[in-house]
């Protein structure tokens, strides 16, 4: 259950109690009229469904900025969606305090054929901002993207890193309350990265939730005061960035090794 509550600075802006999200696999699958009928004949093989996040809890105070890490298919994507509302948790409960602003429902808001202008427009309409407004936040928007004369240009002729730099922009123009951020503070040359490493600051200062997902662990380091480890859809551990990245290293070291001996192995065997 994903609840929605006034910003309240004496609760933390995030609370995730006992999270789970269960895909079924079988809605996943393309079935034929045959092979629907001949499941119906014999009881199917495998699992059924997997759990992306299970028994996930941690909340994130006002003025911390939380860094979600973890190998390929360890849930972050998952947790965030369920943190922008995308996604309804399978079980458990989180509570999202204040105005959420993502830069992945902005980016799934945006028109490949409507001007970068007119993006900035209809995603302050997505979020709920009148029209008026955001046209007074308009400026300020438009020069920290940063993007020349393409924000007049129509969003199909952008970059990914423009588009990027566009999204965050939109998204830390809107005063939010929680910010959701996913792998785009690397995109972009150095002085925007160091432009949005600035306002990150100004929102931490500002007492607002940040949650970070993100595989470059420099940014992990550098952006957030604490930082979570997902492996296989829970919770390794959480504390301290650096210690938490040290930890996930170690891991992936770990896993890279074990697939060599037993690629090694299989080899072996082969020849033998």
């Amino acid at each position: 259950m994903t609840v929605r509550a006034a910003a309240d600075a004496t609760l933390p802006a995030i609370e995730a109690r006992n999270l789970g999200v269960r895909y079924n696999l079988r809605l996943t699958r393309k079935t034929t009229v045959r092979q629907t009928f001949s499941q119906a004949l014999r009881r199917r093989e495998g699992p059924t469904h997997f759990w992306a996040l299970h028994d996930v809890d941690f909340q994130v105070d006002h003025g911390e900025s939380l860094a979600v890490i973890g190998p390929n298919g360890a849930g972050k994507s998952t947790l965030l969606q369920v943190l922008a509302g995308i996604i309804e948790p399978s079980e458990g409960r989180v509570t999202m305090r204040g105005k959420v602003s993502s830069l992945l429902t902005l980016g799934a808001g945006f028109d490949p054929d409507l001007t970068g202008i007119d993006n900035i427009l209809l995603a302050g309409a997505f979020m709920g901002i009148e029209d008026r407004e955001m046209r007074r936040r308009l400026p300020d928007i438009v020069e920290f993207a940063d993007i020349g004369p393409f924000i007049d240009a129509a969003l199909k002729t952008y970059s990914s890193g423009m588009r990027a730099r566009l999204g965050f922009s939109i998204a830390t123009a809107v005063d939010p309350d929680v910010l959701l951020v996913d792998e785009v503070l690397a995109t972009g040359d150095q002085s925007f990265r160091e432009k949005s490493r600035q306002r990150i600051e100004e929102l931490i200062a500002a007492a607002k939730g940040i949650v970070l997902v993100t595989h470059d662990m420099h940014w992990v380091t550098i952006f957030c005061n604490r930082a979570m480890l997902l492996e296989q859809g829970r919770v390794v551990a959480d504390g301290d960035p650096a210690e938490v990245v040290a930890l996930h290293q170690e891991h992936m070291e770990a896993s890279r090794l074990a697939k060599e001996e037993e690629a090694a192995k299989h080899r072996l065997t082969g020849v033998l």
